[in-house]
């Protein structure tokens, strides 16, 4: 493997991606503590637990995000962070009224979701044992 001054990062959510782009320098926190990843890194994979994960772009400004638990896998010079829910942020005062906010709101949104798939558990559910009652 040749010695690289960069690395992709990609953060991706369930339904969509968050980040994509190069930089030469990140720093997350696994459930073993924080850490940090040089692109000549060894490769590794960790779980992530909630917390604030920056970047150190390649043109030397930073991006910070609020991460909610995820998986982390570094292989080569290629980064992925699969997180299940997680903000980008301008600074760090912004970046926390921003988790609160949609944090918030996402499990809301959760909530709604459980409620309309019980319905139709239940429902399906009933329908199954309307199908087992016999016809005369």
């Amino acid at each position: 493997m040749s010695m690289a001054q960069d690395m992709s990062v990609s953060m991706r959510l369930p339904t969509s991606t968050l980040f994509e782009g190069r930089a030469t320098r990140m720093t997350a926190v696994a459930q073993n503590g924080a850490f940090g990843i040089l692109p000549n890194h060894v490769d590794f994979v960790t779980a992530l637990v909630p917390s604030v994960m920056t970047l150190r772009m390649v043109d030397g400004s930073e991006e910070i995000f609020g991460i909610d638990e995820g998986l982390l896998v570094k292989k080569g010079h290629c980064v992925v962070a699969a997180v299940l829910r997680a903000v980008r942020g301008d600074d760090l005062q912004t970046l926390n009224d921003t988790v609160k906010t949609k944090f918030i709101e996402m499990d809301d949104e959760e909530r709604q979701a459980r409620s309309a798939f019980s319905r139709l558990e239940a429902d399906v559910v009933r329908r199954f044992a309307e199908l087992r009652k016999p016809h005369l």
